[in-house]
């Protein structure tokens, strides 16, 4: 039946172009636009509803609320907004130690782990990232994001290890989260903030 349905279409389309090409030229133009304009206008409602989630979200006391993925959201949305491109939540299960791969508006590959702690982070959870980008994220910039506070121990995990590192702990996520900080928009040292108390 389906078939028999497309035939008909296809029949009754080609009778029209062939019988009137003017008319069928303005309509296919005429679509066209429409598609065009409505793309655009949804492209433009997505990003509305991004700004609004960050507005929304760009404040510590609502990040400390949230769940783990919560977190990753916020941060892939973040990353969007800021011009990374091909940004994918790969977190949960089997996602190998990183949450989200991505590339920022340099060229730059992104590698990104994601840590919703209201505790410190330590030196083993760095070590185990570190061990993530070398075995299957390699020519990856690694970027630890956390609502935590990185021990010494973990900065010097970081300062010391041959793929570079960029470490985004509470202070810094505050800045990054209400636009003061841009990920990758210069060269940056290994490890940037205040240095906090073990």
């Amino acid at each position: 039946m389906a078939l028999v349905g497309a035939g008909v279409v296809i029949t009754f389309v080609a009778y029209f172009i062939t019988r009137y090409p003017g008319w069928a030229m303005a309509i296919t133009i005429v679509l066209i636009a429409a598609l065009s304009g409505g793309l655009f206008l949804r492209h433009r409602a997505i990003q509305a509803r991004r700004l609004q989630f960050l507005a929304a979200n760009a404040a510590l006391e609502k990040v400390d609320l949230m769940t783990g993925p919560q977190f990753e959201q916020l941060v892939a949305e973040h990353m969007i907004a800021q011009g990374f491109r091909r940004v994918r939540i790969r977190g949960g299960a089997g996602d190998g130690g990183v949450d989200i791969t991505a590339v920022a508006p340099d060229g730059t590959r992104c590698a990104v782990q994601c840590k919703r702690y209201n505790k410190s982070v330590g030196a083993p959870a760095v070590r185990n990232f570190l061990g993530a980008l070398a075995n299957a994220f390699t020519g990856h910039t690694g970027v630890l994001i956390t609502s935590g506070r990185l021990t010494r121990p973990a900065r010097e995990e970081a300062t010391n290890a041959r793929q570079r590192l960029l470490l985004v702990d509470r202070d810094l996520l505050a800045d990054w989260l209400t636009g003061r900080l841009a990920l990758l928009a210069k060269p940056a040292p290994l490890v940037e903030g205040d240095e906090p108390a073990t």
